[in-house]
C-alpha cells in the first residue's frame, strides 16, 4: 500500500468519526456512556457530605408510608362505583424526548399498568380512553370493564400531531359522564404535555358545567405548570401535580387508583341492584351480547334476562343489570375497612434491645439482620406487636389487606375457646 492510498485511507475514517460525533451530539465515547445511564442520579449526600448509593427500597417504602398515611388521616366515605376517563394528550408536544423514549411512549407504558391497578382496587368501576389530537378529542374506548380491551386499544393509536384542546376534551367527557346515575361517582384524570390549549370558545364556561355536574377532574403535567389547568382542578377538586422524572409520574399516576373522598351531594346510602351470573358450561354455544358473536364455551349468564356476556364485572347490554362476582365485591370493601398503617421500629431502639425483638420477619420469615448483626428496617403491627419487613408491609397493606400476625391471634383463639 503506498502512501496516496494509506492518506485517503485515514481521511475516510475520520471522516467516519466526525460523522459519528455529530450523531452523538459531539460527545466522546466515555461522555455518552455517562449521559446514558444518568449515574449521578444514583447517588446521594449523607449527613457527613460523603456520596452514597441511593437506597432505592427505602425511598419506596418511604413513599409508600407516605402515601397510607395520608389516605387514612380521617375515616371518610369513599366513592366504590367509579366512573373515569383517562384522556392522554397526544398533539405535538407528546413527542418531546425528554422522557425517554418519549412522553408518548412513557405515558402509554404507565397508563397501562395503571389500568390494571385501577381495576384490582377498584372491581366494580368502568374506564374510558379519550385522545387529544389535531384540535380534536377522539373517544379510544367507552366505559367498560376491561382491561385488556383499554391497553390493547391504547397501543393501537400511538400517534402524535398537531395542537391540543382541553375545551374538546372537557366537552366530550362532559357528554358522556353527565348521563351517569347518581349513585356513579365521575372523574376525569387528563396526562396532559402541552404548554397551551387551543380552543374554540370559552373554556371557563366549559368548567362550570364540569361543576355543575360534579364531575372531579385532575391533571398530571408533563412540562412547566399552566394556569387553566390549576384553575379546572381548583373548581372541580382535583389535584394538579407536574411530574419531575419518569418515577415520580408513575407514582404520581398510581395515586388516583385508590377510590378519593365521596362529594357530599353524593354521600347518601343508596340500594342498587346487582346480579350474580352464574359461568356457562365449557360445551354451550351463544351468542355474546358483548360482541355480537356466537362463542363456543366460557362466559357468564345474566341471572335476570339470560344473556351471555364474557367479562365480569360489567353491565348487561340486554337489561342494564350490573353483573359482578363475590370476590369482585369483596374487593371492594377493603377501602370500607383498611388495614391500620404498621409502626416504624426506631433504630436506637433495636441497638439497646436488640436480643428482646425477633430477628426474623413474622410474614417471609426472612432475616431482620443485616450484615454483622445489625438490625435493619423494620415495622410492627400496633396490635399484635409482630414485626415485618419493608417488603411484607407493603404487600400486607396493598395486596392482603390482612394482617399474619392479627389474624393467627385470632384462629388461635377460636381452638381453646371451643375447649373451654
Amino acid at each position: 500500500m503506498n502512501n496516496g492510498e494509506q492518506r485517503r485511507l485515514n481521511g475516510e475514517a475520520e471522516e467516519d468519526e466526525d460523522e459519528d460525533d455529530a450523531n452523538n451530539g459531539g460527545l466522546a465515547a466515555w461522555e455518552r456512556a455517562y449521559a446514558d445511564e444518568r449515574s449521578w442520579e444514583s447517588l446521594q449526600e449523607d449527613e457527613s457530605g460523603l456520596l452514597q448509593p441511593i437506597d432505592n427500597q427505602s425511598l419506596k417504602h418511604a413513599q409508600y408510608r407516605r402515601r397510607l398515611r395520608a389516605a387514612s388521616t380521617a375515616r371518610i366515605q369513599k366513592g366504590l362505583i367509579r366512573y373515569l376517563y383517562i384522556v392522554i394528550d397526544l398533539s405535538k408536544a407528546a413527542a418531546e424526548m425528554d422522557f425517554r423514549p418519549s412522553r408518548m411512549g412513557v405515558v402509554a407504558k404507565h397508563v397501562e399498568a395503571f389500568i390494571i391497578e385501577f381495576f384490582y382496587q377498584n372491581p366494580l368501576s368502568q374506564v374510558g380512553l379519550v385522545t387529544i389530537k389535531d384540535g380534536v378529542a377522539h373517544c379510544l374506548t367507552d366505559l367498560g370493564g376491561s382491561p385488556n380491551s383499554h391497553v390493547k386499544a391504547l397501543m393501537g393509536k400511538l400517534e402524535c400531531s398537531g395542537d391540543s384542546s382541553l375545551q374538546n376534551a372537557l366537552d366530550l367527557v362532559h357528554g358522556y359522564l353527565e348521563q351517569i346515575p347518581s349513585y356513579g361517582h365521575r372523574e376525569v384524570l387528563i396526562l396532559y404535555s402541552a404548554l397551551s390549549t387551543c380552543d374554540p370558545g370559552d373554556i371557563m364556561e366549559t368548567i362550570q358545567k364540569c361543576k355543575k355536574s360534579k364531575i372531579r377532574c385532575s391533571v398530571i403535567g408533563l412540562s412547566a405548570e399552566i394556569f387553566i389547568c390549576k384553575h379546572l382542578c381548583q373548581e372541580t377538586g382535583g389535584l394538579y401535580y407536574i411530574a419531575l422524572d419518569e418515577p415520580h409520574l408513575k407514582e404520581l399516576i398510581l395515586e388516583h387508583a385508590p377510590p378519593p373522598p365521596a362529594i357530599a351531594e353524593f354521600a347518601i346510602a343508596n340500594l342498587i341492584k346487582m346480579g350474580f351470573p352464574q359461568r356457562a358450561a365449557e360445551g354451550s354455544v351463544a351468542i355474546c351480547s358483548c360482541h355480537k358473536e356466537a362463542k363456543v364455551g366460557g362466559g357468564y349468564t345474566c341471572p335476570r334476562c339470560k344473556a351471555r356476556v364474557c367479562d365480569l364485572p360489567t353491565e348487561c347490554r340486554i337489561c342494564g343489570l350490573t353483573l359482578i362476582s363475590s370476590p369482585h365485591l369483596a374487593r371492594s370493601y377493603h377501602h370500607l375497612f383498611p388495614i391500620v398503617p404498621f409502626d416504624e421500629v426506631s433504630p436506637s431502639l433495636l441497638i439497646d434491645q436488640q436480643n428482646k425483638f425477633p430477628r426474623a420477619c413474622f410474614g417471609c420469615q426472612q432475616s431482620l439482620l443485616n450484615p454483622g448483626n445489625k438490625p435493619s428496617l423494620r415495622v410492627a403491627c400496633p396490635k399484635c406487636k409482630q414485626h415485618f419487613c419493608l417488603d411484607c408491609d407493603i404487600y400486607i397493606h396493598e395486596s392482603l389487606h390482612n394482617c399474619p400476625g392479627c389474624e393467627s391471634a385470632r384462629h388461635s383463639k377460636i381452638p381453646n375457646a371451643n375447649k373451654g
